[in-house]
């Protein structure tokens, strides 16, 4: 009976032992089965993540191309009327841009006579000779026909921006290239050249090699013809791979990852097989305990990695998008006429509004918008349109067409259904009439009123909508107030919204008046309203004030204090500003005291200039008024050395005036009193 007992536990036990060994067995094939699928996963997450990433930068460096072949078109419209201009223009546009191989500009057929049929100007970063510097020279000849080349031809017959296929550039870069063609018109609209600008192939092979993100695997990019611009090196027969493609908008381009799957899962073949050595000679709790260890420290590694590699393409785009936000704030040192001031607060590491500005031919073109969704996807929703922006408005200047424009190139690529409010406007510096286009964004304020906007639909929604251009004028010292609904729609512990009313408060406000007081102002009031509470949205303003490099009072005391603000709208320098902001409230209390007698219906106009000279510089205050003839500076100096009972009365206020400045001169012309203050600057 013992002994049958003794079998049967022995029995059992085996069994129990088989059964164990078969279950651990089967855990441990559930566990490399689960985590062959969380490698392919994290596989397919961190190649799409070097695609986007790879193909971001190629957008923007296209885009810059684009841009920089649109600015070589119209340095060489400008040059028309003399042929070496092309030569000039080309060297100073690659001089500046690194990643450019040549840039050239391409005449029609006997364009200019005097050169003959063939004239193109090609400017290179290697000569005839290979050494690396820039050559300029003319290549068009009968050997270089360029006339019947791919890029010429469409370069004339479409107007914007073209990509060629990748070729053998043996004339101009002499290296495989693919070009950037614009249009040249003359001043009747015609198209009499070709700007071209050529990319070399090696610096998209540079581009792509950090695509190289597992050991043996492969990267390529292919035109959108199919050609090679990098090419994809030739796979062993019988191994198998896993293919990442991602296309790249503005080209058409083609990105392909190739990682070969036995790479991939190396580590984990190995891994596996050890377990289920240890598993099968083990003890059932030992191997039960070393199966809870490895299972918890494969969750946690899973996690550590997931989370690193999250953190670091939050990174990446964080620095990419922070780089595409203007960051210069005043940005436009040189213009009187215009301050800007703007920021973006996301609500997450990265978000989705974003606002940017420029100044050409005299006009600002500037945009705000906020890109449905929040992270990642918004981000890079953001770039592109922030790309798109850029290059519409380098050839487009009415707000309804630069909408429409993006709204269609969105469109039409926009497979996960995100739209975009947008707010697009082009204000003309010199007369002051601002032209805008609102695709359902926020209306913006003026002053302290809100400004009359259509509602057309957000661009992203629909390919071909008509959007509809709207106007209004702007006068000096006025700003117009841009925003994002996270301002308005910002909410405190108990969900009540910051409104509209409260920022109209704030812009009501007199204290403050430059755009970088406004927003910082908002900014406080925001964050105190909220509180603790999570931010829930990402909040972009824009600021945009429209001055004068001058001040127009009426005759009255009381508008002394403006003058003090003017000056401190100078900005002078620190040792200057006080004495300046004395002698012209001395100077201008003179005028309204003289020149309008028992009147109060005069003006007084102050204009500022700054003379550069070799010596230095001239601040030059000029102050007139229409009143009736009157020379301060003829009047007798204030005899200050005298007690104030014995001094005469007046002559003080002008004699200060010619203490603090360095020249004080009077004249009469057109019946107007001019006087003009002069300070020197070494």
């Amino acid at each position: 009976m013992k002994l049958q007992n003794k079998k049967l536990r022995s029995r059992t036990g085996f069994w129990l032992l088989i059964v164990a060994a078969v279950a651990l067995e089967s855990i441990a094939c559930l566990q490399y089965f689960y985590s062959r699928a969380a490698i392919k996963e994290e596989a397919v997450h961190r190649a799409q993540a070097e695609l986007r990433a790879a193909e971001l930068e190629i957008n923007v460096a296209t885009a810059k191309l684009e841009a920089a072949a649109n600015v070589l078109s119209k340095m060489a419209e400008s040059g028309l009327d003399n042929p070496q201009s092309a030569y000039t223009s080309t060297r100073k546009l690659l001089e500046m841009l690194d990643n450019v191989e040549s840039a050239g500009v391409a005449f029609v057929a006997d364009y200019y006579p005097e050169y003959g049929r063939w004239y193109e100007v090609c400017s290179s970063r290697t000569g005839l000779e290979g050494e690396a510097a820039i050559y300029t020279r003319q290549i068009g000849s009968a050997e270089h026909d360029y006339l019947q080349a791919e890029w010429f031809h469409n370069g004339l017959t479409i107007d914007s921006a073209w990509w060629s296929e990748p070729y053998l550039d043996d004339s101009g870069a002499q290296t495989m290239v693919v070009s950037c063609s614009c249009p040249i018109k003359d001043k009747q609209g015609k198209v009499v050249a070709v700007a071209c600008i050529d990319m070399s192939l090696k610096y998209l092979k540079n581009v792509s090699e950090y695509l190289q993100v597992y050991k043996d695997s492969y990267y390529s990019i292919r035109s959108s013809q199919g050609i090679d611009i990098v090419a994809r090196p030739d796979t062993t027969p019988g191994r198998k791979y896993m293919i990442f493609n991602e296309e790249i908008d503005a080209t058409g381009w083609h990105l392909s990852i190739i990682i070969p799957e036995d790479v991939l899962f190396a580590d984990l073949n190995r891994v596996g097989l050890l377990v289920s050595l240890l598993m099968l000679l083990s003890l059932a709790l030992l191997v039960f305990i070393m199966y809870r260890s490895a299972v918890n420290l494969h969750s946690l590694i899973s996690v550590n990695n997931q989370k690193e590699r999250m953190e670091g393409e939050l990174e990446i785009a964080r620095t990419i998008q922070n780089a595409m936000l203007p960051k210069v704030f005043p940005p436009f040192a040189d213009r009187l006429d215009l301050n800007v001031y703007g920021m973006v607060l996301p609500a997450k590491e990265i978000g989705g509004d974003l606002y940017d500005f420029y100044v050409r031919h005299d006009k600002l073109f500037f945009c705000v918008g906020d890109v449905s969704g929040k992270g990642v996807p918004a981000s890079l929703v953001m770039a592109t349109i922030r790309s798109l922006f850029r290059s519409t408005t380098a050839h487009a200047e009415d707000p309804a067409v630069i909408t429409g424009e993006m709204n269609n190139t969105l469109a039409d690529q926009n497979e996960q259904n995100m739209f975009v409010t947008l707010f697009v406007g082009v204000l003309d510096l010199e007369s002051g009439m601002l032209e805008y286009c609102n695709a359902g964004h926020n209306a913006p304020v003026l002053g302290n009123r809100m400004i009359d906007v259509l509602p057309n639909l957000p661009i992203g929604v629909l390919s071909g909508f008509e959007y509809t251009k709207q106007c209004i004028q702007m006068h000096y010292g006025e700003t117009l107030f841009l925003y994002t609904d996270g301002l308005t729609e910002a909410e405190n512990g108990v969900h009540e919204q910051y409104g509209e009313q409260r920022m109209l408060d704030i812009l009501s406000a007199s204290a403050i008046r430059r755009p970088r007081e406004i927003v910082e102002a908002m900014t406080a009031g925001v964050k105190a309203f909220v509180g603790d509470a999570p931010q829930s949205d990402d909040l972009t303003m824009l600021a945009i004030r429209y001055q004068q490099p001058a001040i127009l009072m009426r005759n009255d005391i009381q508008q002394i204090p403006t003058l003090a603000e003017w000056v401190e709208w100078l900005q002078l320098p620190a040792e200057l500003s006080m004495s300046v902001n004395l002698a012209l409230e001395e100077a201008v209390v003179n005028v309204m005291e003289y020149a309008y007698p028992g009147r109060n219906d005069g003006k007084v106009f102050v204009e500022y200039v700054k003379v550069n000279e070799e010596d230095g510089q001239r601040l030059v205050f000029t102050i007139s008024d229409s009143g009736v003839p009157f020379d301060p500076t003829k009047r007798a100096d204030a005899d200050i050395t005298l007690s104030a009972e014995d001094r005469p009365i007046g002559g003080l206020g002008i004699f200060l005036v010619k203490q603090l400045m360095d020249e004080v001169r009077y004249e009469r012309c057109e019946e107007e009193n001019i006087l003009t203050l002069v300070k020197k600057i070494e």
